[in-house]
């Protein structure tokens, strides 16, 4: 089913004088996801403007999402062992067992 609308809906045309915002609560309208923060940052420009843009690139979705994924993927490499680490303790290992045979 289509529905045309030729002219706004206005469903009460005059303000109120007063409005009781005493029920009313602070923060978000909606409320943020089991496991996210909300938290505001200070982002470069020039880095919020290629988050976005990568993002449009690839048809939409979200650079806070990107910027997210980008941040797990360093924390990532700043945990695991450097590979020249990993290839010289192997050799440390295997020379060592050499040597005691």
């Amino acid at each position: 089913m289509i529905i045309v609308v030729t002219e706004p809906m206005i469903v009460n045309k005059e303000m109120e004088a007063e409005y009781d915002f005493g029920q009313g609560k602070r923060g978000a309208i909606e409320p943020t996801g089991q496991g996210k923060t909300r938290t505001t940052i200070r982002l470069d420009d020039d880095i919020l403007e290629w988050f976005r843009s990568e993002v449009d690139s690839k048809g939409g979705g979200n650079y806070q999402t990107s910027i997210n994924e980008a941040l797990r993927q360093h924390i990532h490499q700043q945990t695991q062992e450097p590979l020249e680490n990993i290839f010289r303790r192997v050799l440390r290992e295997e020379l060592a067992q050499k040597l005691s045979n």
